[in-house]
């Protein structure tokens, strides 16, 4: 079988075959017995060898380019151990993640890049921040930030698979972005990681190395929803109904919302991602046994990634589809609910600027917007807290003073009330934000500002 081309001053590798799990049991059945590392596993005619630490380290310090670009499983699912052998063996390299989170690279040299700030990245200097809609990543991978270097956080592997387990997301666009060029796939093998169906499951011959880890996955820190957190679930749960499709996120409102749900009926789940609100739904036997659970991604307790494991009822897809208006809209009643971090009087939303400064990104706010208004039946729903209380101001404005995330919202949705957006004319639409939604301290300025901007309240 003829070799990929590495570029300028590589080696030819000779083929080596998966070497099967050599740290304890597998989740499933692994064909063959156990392996040294650096051995494989007869079977396929081209392998995925398993190395040492430092042996991996040597194989990078070797990738030509100049200053490689690193794709790395993000959110929660950062391969932390085989990122840190890779940023020892690299002097300099650019690191794309999604929402990377607390322990990435801090030095001279790693360049950061994201289409979504995650606490990782937030505020590090010469952050790369690039605009985009989540559904629309993979496209920015495939033709202006291509990779040289994929590091995935898997399963071990099964029957010659590994499933990229709670974080698909954009990771198929970039293993086929960095095939296309030639560049290297990396895997931190874990038997913590859940074997997951759907578009994550990779074979063995699409990996070039593998190491070994054993370690548990990042579960959050359970707090408990606050009273004003609980008050806006309540409000928006009154806007699903049975048999209806959700998109939530992780937190307080999107937790609350899916505990005061749980008496519904026939409820399905099309979502970027979810957490163990979603397993409560499913107890309580209010989603559709009928309707696979599809996402994206996954981030939740142990007891959460121990349903996901071997359930072909969850289905996680590559955001090309979940993220995909046009696929999006023709699910059954899709409710989307996001937040923000502060709203107009023109019923626009910004979720990713605090004060000019980038704080997240687009996400798949705008995808899921756009794909709820034209799902029959669907709603696009920004809830909110009425008051900021670190910042202590007012969460509603005049008119936002940087750029938009989302707009032509369905409702907008905080303790205080619902405010009627789609169907209103713009001063009713101001009318309602102002009444149903602002703090009252905020009201009277609101209404004086808003007759400045025109409205006629």
């Amino acid at each position: 079988m003829p070799h990929r081309n590495m570029g300028p001053g590589t080696h030819a590798r000779t083929p080596v075959l998966v070497a099967p799990w050599s740290g304890g049991a597998a989740r499933g059945p692994v064909s063959g017995g156990p392996a040294r590392v650096g051995e494989g596993l007869l079977g396929h005619d081209r392998l995925m060898r398993v190395l040492s630490e430092s042996q991996l380290g040597s194989v990078l310090a070797g990738v030509p380019a100049s200053r490689p670009r690193v794709v790395v499983s993000g959110n929660f699912a950062t391969p932390m151990r085989a990122l840190k052998v890779l940023d020892a063996a690299l002097a300099e390299y650019r690191l794309f993640a999604l929402n990377a989170q607390a322990g990435m690279p801090d030095r001279e040299g790693v360049l950061l890049e994201t289409p979504f700030v995650g606490a990782g990245m937030r505020g590090r200097r010469g952050l790369r921040y690039f605009p985009s809609r989540l559904s629309l990543v993979p496209q920015l991978l495939k033709h202006s930030l291509p990779p040289d270097v994929v590091l995935l956080h898997t399963s071990v592997p099964v029957d010659g698979v590994v499933s990229l387990g709670t974080e698909v997301n954009i990771l198929p666009a970039a293993i086929e972005a960095v095939r296309a060029r030639g560049g290297l796939v990396i895997a931190q093998l874990n038997p913590e990681m859940p074997f997951t169906y759907g578009d994550g499951l990779v074979p063995v011959d699409e990996i070039d190395y593998g190491i070994e880890v054993v370690e548990p996955l990042l579960s959050p820190v359970p707090r408990p929803v606050g009273d004003t957190a609980r008050t806006i679930g309540e409000r928006v749960a009154g806007l699903v109904d049975d048999g209806a499709t959700l998109q939530l996120g992780i937190g307080g409102i999107p937790d609350a919302t899916l505990a005061a749900v749980t008496g519904r009926r026939g409820l399905a789940i099309w979502s970027e991602m979810f957490s163990d609100g979603v397993l409560a739904l499913d107890r309580a036997g209010a989603l559709d046994p009928a309707e696979p659970v599809t996402a994206s991604f996954v981030f939740g307790s142990a007891d959460l990634y121990r349903w996901l494991d071997r359930n072909p009822r969850i289905r996680l897809l590559r955001t090309e589809k979940t993220n995909d208006p046009a696929v999006i809209a023709r699910q059954r009643g899709l409710v989307s609910v996001n937040s923000a971090l502060e709203v107009d009087l023109f019923a626009q939303a910004n979720a990713s600027r605090v004060r000019g400064a980038i704080y997240s990104g687009f996400g798949g706010q705008t995808d899921f917007v756009v794909g709820a208004l034209h799902s029959p039946g669907g709603r696009a729903i920004i809830a909110l807290p009425s008051w900021h209380p670190k910042a202590d101001v007012s969460t509603v404005v005049p008119r936002l003073a940087g750029p938009v995330t989302s707009f032509q919202h369905s409702f907008v949705v905080s303790e205080h009330g619902v405010a009627t957006i789609w169907g209103n004319d713009a001063s009713e639409q101001a009318r309602q934000i102002v009444e149903q939604v602002a703090h009252p301290s905020a009201r009277e300025e609101l209404v004086a500002r808003g007759r400045e901007l025109g409205f006629a309240l």
